[in-house]
């Protein structure tokens, strides 16, 4: 006679056919995001630690994990302060090869935004098909200027451009990413306003980042 299942076994049993049939379900594009979240080398905070422009804070408003499905407010950033502002340069691009922008082709979305001190700026973005790396950062150097002072003084330093923050855009979207898309959102209610710094800070986890420094409002700027 063979022995009869426990009720805790066909339980057990249960779960795990459901569990197996969830994942043979999962279609490859939804398995292969999941691990894009986990892997991509992302960077929501950009910037060096040295020269008056390479220094400059520029952050993603993303999550933490510098990862975002973005809804119909688009995608913002945030700018820190500088007694001498710099423009602003932003790609999107096809994600490429290990997490790097594809730059064999034609980047989705090329800008360079005029110089402006330290507030938040919103861009519009209708949304995304495929992984899509997006780079923001300063454009530190002149290079006339540069030309110039290299050729009087062949050892002079020249300010070389600092890491860009560097996000991944994707389609679909989690819980988090339905945070972030609120908040940004809110913020574009804002436009030509200004917000409370400390309540941006909060809102997207930079509490660390925000010092004397900053003013206590900060001008939403969408161009």
């Amino acid at each position: 006679m063979q022995p009869q299942l426990t009720r805790r076994s066909l339980l057990l049993a249960g779960g795990l056919t459901g569990l197996l049939l969830a994942l043979a379900a999962a279609s490859p594009a939804v398995l292969a995001q999941q691990n894009l979240r986990s892997t991509f080398p992302g960077r929501r905070i950009g910037g060096a630690t040295r020269g008056e422009c390479a220094a400059r804070l520029i952050v993603h408003l993303v999550p933490p994990s510098s990862v975002l499905a973005p809804g119909s407010a688009g995608i913002g950033l945030l700018l820190g302060p500088s007694p001498n502002p710099r423009p602003l340069a932003v790609e999107l691009r096809p994600l490429g090869r290990g997490g790097a922008p594809d730059r064999s082709v034609s980047p989705l979305l090329q800008r360079t935004l005029p110089a402006s001190p330290a507030g938040i700026t919103l861009l519009p973005l209708a949304g995304v098909q495929a992984p899509t790396v997006w780079e923001s950062s300063y454009v530190c150097s002149d290079p006339a200027a540069a030309g110039a002072a290299a050729s009087a003084d062949p050892l002079s330093f020249v300010e070389s451009a600092a890491p860009p923050a560097l996000s991944l855009l994707v389609p679909g979207g989690t819980a988090e990413d339905e945070k972030v898309q609120a908040a940004l959102q809110s913020l574009r209610q804002a436009c030509g306003g200004t917000v409370a710094t400390a309540e941006l800070a909060r809102r997207f986890a930079l509490e660390d980042l925000v010092r004397t420094d900053w003013p206590e409002r900060l001008p939403v700027r969408c161009p």
